[in-house]
């Protein structure tokens, strides 16, 4: 674990805490750590789950599919990210989303510890109940934006509303997305066919330019 408290210190969840109170934390949510290649379902639908993940080094995605293998990506999670966290705080709730692991290492928090009264009556309890309302409430405004993107009516105007807002988030006009093509097309529900086309169309246009993941908006 010591290999990973730099990415532990960022993370939003332990957000004011100390090394040895990280490593205290870790304990009293019987954290465990495990490593996943591509394609492993780390959750899946239908499933109930008292723990949640906290992405160690490489990438998850969070998917909801249905039983003929279409994909709606709802998010992807990089090292620092946590996933299933409404779930885990909620006994008994059924998962409906899988979390597909893309060659990771997983930390599984028990986070009914922390919504319970800690045994070793720890000084930072509070605060990490503070900071996973904040995980959670950032998770609800990720979701939110996602929810904004698929209202639009065609493939050119989901396009745009998630570049321009990541084009936002990211501060620049040149930027980079977290998808390839395929996990851009699932992620804002549409055919990748025809998102290319509309990609191509855009870069014609002179409204961007556009090289795998990469994006660079053009305003004049």
């Amino acid at each position: 674990m010591q290999n990973h408290l730099s990415v532990l210190r960022n993370c939003p969840f332990f957000t004011g805490l100390h090394e040895d109170e990280i490593l205290s934390i870790l304990h009293c949510v019987q954290a465990v750590e495990i490593a996943r290649q591509r394609g492993a379902y780390i959750f899946r639908a239908g499933d109930s789950t008292e723990v949640m993940g906290l992405v160690l080094s490489g990438t998850t995605l969070v998917i909801q599919e249905d039983l003929w293998g279409h994909r709606n990506i709802l998010s992807k999670c990089s090292a620092g990210d946590f996933f299933g966290e409404p779930y885990a705080a909620t006994p008994g709730a059924i998962l409906n989303i899988s979390v597909v692991a893309e060659d990771c290492e997983i930390l599984l928090l028990n986070i009914k510890r922390l919504l319970t009264a800690c045994p070793t009556a720890c000084d930072h309890h509070q605060k990490l109940i503070r900071n996973l309302v904040s995980v959670l409430a950032n998770k609800i405004l990720l979701f939110n934006d996602k929810v904004t993107h698929i209202s639009k009516r065609t493939t050119r105007e989901k396009l745009l509303s998630y570049l321009s807002a990541e084009s936002l988030r990211q501060g620049s006009l040149s930027f980079d997305i977290p998808f390839d093509r395929q996990q851009l097309a699932d992620f804002l529900c549409v055919e990748r066919a025809a998102m290319s086309v509309e990609l191509s169309k855009l870069q014609k246009e002179g409204l961007l330019i556009t090289k795998r993941n990469h994006f660079e908006l053009l305003t004049h």
